[in-house]
């Protein structure tokens, strides 16, 4: 299930907040790395591309696997460039909607949190399995109709 509202608030002041810390730069740049369909909201996922985008730097088109600019005064202007701007992010965003970026997440933001939110990231909810009483379609029937078919050919 992707990250609610509360987490991925949590993930983006994450990202624009201590990007300065060498210690999480690995992971910002893994979060960076992950799809965007891991966030539910759809401003804070255009955020998150904003940030996915403007943070890449192409070292070599031939050699060097894209990577992203962390750290730094590049880092700094494209998040305030996304605060101070925010019909860049996207043509709907609104100055309090990107006004948390920047802002530390709060000491409950850990490793093991960033874990548990990259869990969250990828976690997909589970098929509705019938109740006791249904019936499920029977798989071996059709396992042995295709034994059938293969048997004939």
């Amino acid at each position: 299930m992707p990250l609610d509202v509360e987490l991925g608030k949590k993930m983006l002041q994450l990202v624009t907040s201590r990007y300065d810390d060498r210690h999480w730069r690995k992971k910002i740049e893994k979060t960076l790395s992950l799809p965007q369909s891991g966030v539910l909201d759809p401003t804070q996922q255009q955020i998150f591309m904003y940030l996915k985008i403007e943070l890449k730097a192409y070292k070599s088109r031939r050699a060097d696997p894209d990577s992203w600019i962390i750290g730094g005064y590049a880092t700094k202007e494209v998040i305030d460039r996304a605060k101070f701007q925010p019909h860049l992010v996207g043509p709907d965003v609104k100055k309090d909607e990107v006004a948390f970026l920047g802002t530390d997440p709060g000491d409950d933001v850990t490793e093991g949190w960033w874990d548990e939110m990259l869990v969250q990231w990828f976690d997909m909810p589970e098929e509705e399995q019938p109740a006791e009483g249904e019936e499920q379609p029977a798989e071996s029937e059709t396992a042995v109709k295709d034994e059938e078919k293969s048997a004939k050919a």
